[in-house]
């Protein structure tokens, strides 16, 4: 690793003429880039995984990233080398490395699959041949993140297989997720065999079902959410919360905009990151404003979901200002 930091500084030294000489942005980005290099080199001795993710997200250099992770892939056999090498390559979220991931689906090692199709449900790919394969793969894992993909796809194709496999799963988390798929897909002709599913035996079967029935809209779907979110437990009304996790906007407005008053605040705040996650962008004005104006425990559960759509100090100040409580 301090070969890799040397080789990162000596970069840096050599580049810095160049640097001058270009605009800041431009020298921001190539010093971005610098540490993009030497994050990789970190990981590849040994570095762990989340800390890698977290700072190249930061340094806001996915496609560069992703680009160097190819480059690294080719050269690299080690076998858990690879599979972080991959696990990173899927959480960056990259477009461009979609047709490597989409190659990746097909490696012998399951782990490596498996981030392969986390990967390419992170750009919502509709690779349908490369992912529909995968759900009769041997491996849980990949199983799961292929029927996950499939539905954040939002190709409504792929509704039918999803219900008729979920019906031969074995695995309950794998189940579980054919069944949100089955809703996330878009293909409304499943509500009918989502909602027969309401009645099984297993409470994640009950609840996946559901969930796939808010993301179509269907009221069977809001009826057992809001049962969940009348109960008197903070655990039943989160898991209520919980099943509008992706939802658009438009669908989830009804149910979630009254929980803006909720004196739950963490539950609250929640419901406001679902509605701007799912296309309602005044709720992170909210949020932010919330947060501003609280303090303790409150102010920790409006920064819990603040830190979950990674907002960025300059957005913070932008919103703060137009409100008119910072200079």
């Amino acid at each position: 690793m301090r070969t890799s930091l040397r080789f990162a500084g000596l970069a840096l030294v050599l580049l810095a003429p160049l640097a001058l000489a270009l605009p800041p942005s431009a020298q921001k980005r190539l010093r971005n880039r610098a540490e993009v290099d030497s994050q990789l080199q970190q990981l590849v001795t040994g570095a762990p995984v989340p800390t890698t993710i977290s700072r190249l997200q930061y340094l806001n250099e996915e496609e560069y990233a992703a680009q160097e992770i190819q480059l690294l892939m080719r050269k690299t056999v080690d076998e858990r080398t690879r599979r972080n090498l991959t696990a990173v390559l899927a959480a960056l979220g990259a477009r461009g490395a979609e047709p490597f991931l989409a190659r990746l689906a097909a490696d012998g090692d399951s782990p490596v699959r498996m981030y392969a199709a986390q990967g390419l449900g992170k750009v919502r790919s509709r690779r349908v041949d490369v992912l529909t394969p995968l759900l009769q793969d041997k491996s849980l894992g990949v199983r799961k993140e292929a029927a996950k993909a499939l539905g954040l796809s939002g190709n409504p194709k792929v509704g039918k297989t999803l219900v008729a496999l979920a019906r031969t799963e074995t695995e309950p988390e794998v189940r579980a997720e054919l069944l949100v798929a089955a809703g996330r897909s878009g293909d409304s002709k499943q509500a009918a065999t989502l909602k027969e599913f309401l009645a099984s035996d297993s409470e994640s079967t009950r609840f996946a079902a559901a969930r796939g029935l808010c993301h179509l809209g269907a009221p069977e779907g809001f009826a057992f959410a809001h049962k969940l979110l009348g109960a008197q437990d903070r655990f039943v009304r989160r898991q209520g919360l919980e099943l509008f996790e992706g939802v658009p906007a438009p669908k989830a407005r009804a149910s979630l905009k009254p929980l803006l008053e909720d004196s739950d605040r963490s539950l609250a705040a929640g419901a406001a990151r679902i509605l701007h996650q799912g296309g309602e962008p005044k709720m992170l004005e909210w949020l932010v404003l919330a947060s501003f104006n609280s303090d303790g425990q409150e102010k920790l559960a409006y920064e819990k979901e603040l830190e979950a759509l990674r907002l960025a100090d300059d957005q913070r100040s932008a919103i703060l200002r137009k409100a008119g409580v910072l200079k």
